[in-house]
């Protein structure tokens, strides 16, 4: 039997995620189990969840294990300028989860790339959000946001202030009537009001967003994330990719750690989000980097049982009797850049792309 027929659908579907960062040169990170407590303790803000299980070693040290990768990715790296680091990583985390909150094993897939980004890199890790859904199966969706607007939007009042925390969760919760009577109850003149309602109801496949959003763009803030916005929609669209990409406004993350582009990727019939990651340049300069990063998490835990990602487990499955044959053709197959499964008979659940049989002593790919 196949050893991938006897993986979990997480991960089955964590093999397949690395496998199309790798042909995008993202290079495979691998981290420890733990690291000292104080590195995750100064940056727990950054956490999904702020508990975290600790630890005492033989030298007294207070160690913990990791609830979170990004952060050990950023601890790792250097800046050199005008070149980036493109990472990805298949790791187990630990978190409190649920409603009970009780710590669980979590198998995490993603990618981060951190340097001089450009549009491009903007481009090229909001498709890979995209066919990371697509590879998961079913209908899917990703919603992105820009923080520069939100940024914008806030611009004039204190960001502590009870307002701009009221207003920034309403927006989160798209409850455009309580952030309407929040605008009131401040006394805000109506066009800010209009403004701020228009915003937190605003979702719209990316094109039509960015048209939408053009008249409201007239700081210098808001005029350079609009282009943002338009340059990758552009992009999206020339690679057939723009007709599950929406602008939602709710799509806001932690603006104490994310300053430009944020998205959440959704499957149906699963209720929250199954990726998420953003632009985290504040984040970066917070642990001493100067460079850009931007990437995002996919989390297997909350694939619905018996998802299976779309593709293939190997591109040909090559079935012989004699032995002797075999080196010789599956090094031909390899050369054409192939992956290839050499086997008597065919493995139960095992998804190949071609069949070459040498049984018969012909060669059928």
């Amino acid at each position: 039997m196949n050893d991938e027929s006897l993986m979990r659908p997480e991960e089955r579907a964590a093999l397949a995620l690395q496998a199309l960062y790798r042909k995008y040169g993202y290079l495979p990170f691998r981290m420890s189990r733990f690291e000292e407590y104080d590195f995750y303790a100064r940056n727990k803000d950054f956490l999904v969840s702020d508990r975290i299980i600790t630890f005492t070693d033989s030298r007294g040290r207070l160690l913990a294990l990791k609830p979170d990768v990004t952060l050990s990715i950023i601890k790792s790296g250097s800046d050199r300028p005008g070149c980036k680091q493109k990472l990805c990583y298949s790791e187990k985390v630990f978190r409190a989860a649920g409603s009970m909150g009780e710590f669980k094993e979590i198998t995490q897939a993603g990618l981060e790339c951190i340097g001089d980004l450009d549009v491009y890199d903007c481009f090229e890790v909001t498709a890979l959000a995209v066919r990371s859904l697509s590879l998961l199966g079913g209908d899917y969706v990703l919603n992105l946001s820009h923080l520069g607007l939100l940024n914008a939007l806030f611009s004039p009042f204190d960001p502590d202030s009870a307002l701009a925390r009221g207003a920034a969760r309403c927006i989160a919760g798209r409850n455009v009537h309580e952030l309407e009577a929040l605008c009131r109850e401040a006394e805000l003149p109506e066009e800010t009001v209009r403004e701020f309602c228009f915003f937190a109801g605003l979702h719209a496949p990316l094109a039509e967003a960015v048209e939408q959003l053009a008249p409201c763009c007239v700081s210098e803030t808001a005029l350079a994330a609009l282009s943002e916005l338009r340059n990758l929609s552009g992009l999206l669209d020339g690679a057939g990719l723009a007709d599950r990409v929406y602008f939602d406004f709710s799509v806001v993350n932690n603006r104490k750690y994310y300053n430009g582009l944020v998205f959440q990727g959704f499957l149906d019939g699963v209720p929250e989000s199954v990726l998420a990651g953003g632009q985290y340049d504040w984040l970066m300069a917070r642990m001493g980097r100067r460079a850009s990063g931007l990437g995002f998490a996919v989390y297997l835990d909350r694939l619905p049982s018996g998802t299976e990602a779309a593709g293939f487990d190997v591109d040909v499955l090559l079935l012989y009797s004699d032995p002797a044959a075999v080196p010789a053709a599956v090094s031909r197959l390899q050369a054409q850049g192939k992956s290839v499964s050499a086997q008597r008979e065919i493995p139960d659940k095992l998804r190949y792309r071609e069949l070459a049989d040498l049984r018969g002593g012909a060669e059928n790919a």
